[in-house]
C-alpha cells in the first residue's frame, strides 16, 4: 500500500513520500487565543491529530508544529476589555486551549511556539524580504509587494487580475498596491510593540507561521495543513513570504479540512450558532465528538448538529459495547481453556478489516471508510462470540489487537478515556452481581429478580453469558 494524499497545490491526489526518509514534517495552523477555541476549531485539530498518529503507526517520526497566535487586533481588544494585558490573555487561553485539546484526546506536538516569542526569526525573514526586493517599508510598517511574486494565487486558484477586482483588502494609503499585505504593523497608541529596523510595531497574521515553520522545521516541510478557510488569503501569503525569502517551494503538500456547518449555517456569533469545545463538551462525551468529525471524508463539509452528535453518540454505544463483548471474554478466559475449533471466519474478518482500514486512511485519510472496516469487524467478533462450539480466544485476542491500534490512531473506542472508566460503584455492582449468582444458584429466584430491578432502576443492565454475567450502563 502507498499513500496518497490530495494535494490543494496541484488539485490532485499525490503518492505521499517525506523529503527525509522516515521523517515527516508538518505544520499546522492553531489558534488566536482570545478566547476558548470552538467546535469548528476543532475539526483541524482532530482531523491532523489522527493523520499524525497514522504517521506515527506506520513508523515514522513525525515533527509536528502547531503555532499560538498571541498578538493580533482581536487580541488587543479583548485584552482591553478584560482590562488585563495582551500576554495575561494570551496566557490564560493558552492554558484552556490545552485543558479543551487534552479532553479531546489530541495530542500535544512537537513544538507549540508563539508568535511573540519567536520575533528574532520573524524580523530575520522580514528583513531578507526587504533586502531583496519583496517587501518595502512605509511609515515605520513594512509591506510585501505581491507584484514581485509571480506566482501569487496558485494555492487559490486566483489571478493577479481576478483578485484585483474582487480581493477584500483593507485600504491602506501606505501601500502600493490594494493587495500587498503587512508583514510588520507600525505600534498604535497603547498597543504593545517590540523593536524593529523600522521602529517600534508588531509582526502581520501572515508572517509569524512562515517563520516559525521555517524556524521548527526547514525552509521546505512536508504537510502544511488547516482549515479551508485559511486558503486565501492566509496560506496563499504564506507561500508568497517563504518562497520569496528561500528561492525553494515551502510546502510540498498543502491539505485543508471542509468547513464545519452549524445546523447547514456556517458557523457566525452573528448567527446565535457559535459553541466553544466547552459548550459541546457538557452535553457529549469527548469519544463522540472525535468520532463525529472523523465521520465523514476531511475535506468534504460536515453538518454539526443536536441530531448528528446524537447519531454519533449511538454509533459510539454500538463499538463501545462490541469491544466490551470483547474485553469480557478475555478476562474470563480459562487458564485452561480446551481447544476449540479455529474461528476461520473471525480470522477472514480481521484480514479484511486490517486491509480496508489500511486501504481506507492510504486513499487520502478516508476515516471514514476505515472506521466502517471497525464496525464491520465489531460484527463479525459479536457472532464469534456468540458462536456454538466454544470461543476461538486466540482469534478473539488478535481482534482485540487490531482494535487497540485503532483506538492508538483515532481515538474512537476510548480505551482508557474517562468515559469508559468504570463508575465509581463498580464494586458494589460486582458484589451484588456475584450475590445473584448465589441466590440462583440456590434457586431463590426473587431475589435474584429483585437484585437485576434494583441495578436495571440504576441504569445497570446485566447479561448472562456462558462465560458468566457482564453487565454495562444502560
Amino acid at each position: 500500500m502507498k499513500l496518497s494524499l490530495y494535494n490543494d497545490l496541484t488539485g490532485r491526489k499525490e503518492p505521499f513520500e517525506p523529503l527525509i526518509p522516515g521523517e515527516v514534517s508538518f505544520y499546522v495552523c492553531g489558534p488566536t487565543v482570545y478566547d476558548y477555541f470552538h467546535i469548528g476549531n476543532a475539526r483541524p485539530f482532530i482531523v491532523f491529530d489522527v493523520l499524525r498518529r497514522y504517521f506515527e503507526s506506520r513508523g515514522l517520526r513525525v515533527r509536528y508544529v502547531q503555532n499560538f497566535t498571541d498578538i493580533d487586533d482581536k487580541m488587543i481588544q479583548r485584552a482591553s476589555q478584560m482590562g488585563i494585558t495582551v500576554a495575561e490573555l494570551a496566557d490564560k487561553f493558552i492554558s484552556g486551549y490545552y485543558q479543551d485539546a487534552d479532553s479531546l484526546m489530541i495530542k500535544r506536538a512537537t513544538s507549540n511556539p508563539r508568535a511573540t516569542h519567536e520575533m528574532p526569526s520573524i524580523l530575520s525573514m522580514i528583513e531578507k524580504l526587504v533586502e531583496k526586493g519583496n517587501a518595502y517599508e512605509a511609515d515605520g510598517s513594512v509591506y510585501f509587494e505581491v507584484a514581485t511574486f509571480e506566482r501569487y494565487g496558485r494555492l487559490s486558484r486566483q489571478n493577479l487580475d481576478d483578485l484585483n477586482s474582487g480581493a477584500r483588502v483593507e485600504i491602506d494609503e501606505r501601500k502600493k498596491h490594494p493587495l500587498d499585505f503587512a508583514v510588520w504593523k507600525s505600534q498604535k497608541p497603547g498597543e504593545p510593540a517590540w523593536d524593529s529596523p523600522w521602529g517600534p510595531g508588531r509582526p502581520g497574521w501572515h508572517i509569524e507561521c512562515s517563520a516559525m515553520a521555517e524556524r521548527y522545521l526547514g525552509e521546505t516541510i512536508d504537510i502544511h495543513g488547516g482549515g479551508s478557510d485559511l486558503v486565501f488569503p492566509h496560506h496563499e501569503n504564506e507561500i508568497a513570504q517563504s518562497e520569496a525569502a528561500h528561492g525553494k517551494d515551502f510546502a510540498r503538500f498543502w491539505i485543508h479540512n471542509g468547513y464545519l456547518m452549524i445546523d447547514r449555517e456556517k458557523m457566525s456569533k452573528s448567527l446565535g450558532n457559535f459553541f466553544t469545545v466547552r459548550d459541546v463538551r457538557a452535553q457529549y462525551p469527548a469519544v463522540v465528538i472525535r468520532l463525529f468529525m472523523l465521520s465523514a471524508h476531511y475535506r468534504s463539509p460536515i453538518n454539526f448538529s443536536a441530531e448528528t452528535l446524537d447519531q454519533a453518540g449511538h454509533a459510539y454505544e454500538r463499538l463501545r459495547n462490541g469491544w466490551a463483548e470483547i474485553a469480557f471474554a478475555l478476562e474470563t478466559r480459562p487458564c485452561d481453556v480446551v481447544p476449540c475449533e479455529r474461528d476461520d471466519g473471525l480470522r477472514s474478518a480481521i484480514k479484511d478489516a486490517e486491509t480496508l482500514f489500511h486501504e481506507s486512511m492510504e486513499d487520502d485519510f478516508n476515516t471514514a471508510g476505515a472506521i466502517g472496516a471497525v464496525f464491520d469487524l465489531i460484527r463479525a467478533t459479536n457472532i464469534s462470540l456468540g458462536r456454538q462450539g466454544g470461543i476461538d480466544y486466540d482469534t478473539v485476542e488478535a481482534a482485540a489487537a487490531f482494535l487497540r491500534m485503532v483506538d492508538d490512531v483515532m481515538g474512537i473506542l476510548g480505551l482508557g478515556a474517562e468515559e469508559c472508566a468504570r463508575p465509581s460503584g463498580a464494586p458494589e455492582i460486582e458484589a451484588l452481581i456475584q450475590e445473584r449468582e448465589e441466590a440462583r444458584k440456590n434457586k431463590n429466584f426473587a431475589r435474584s429478580d429483585e437484585i437485576r430491578d434494583t441495578l436495571a432502576s440504576r441504569g445497570i443492565l446485566l447479561e448472562d453469558t456462558p462465560q458468566g454475567t457482564r453487565w454495562k450502563l444502560a
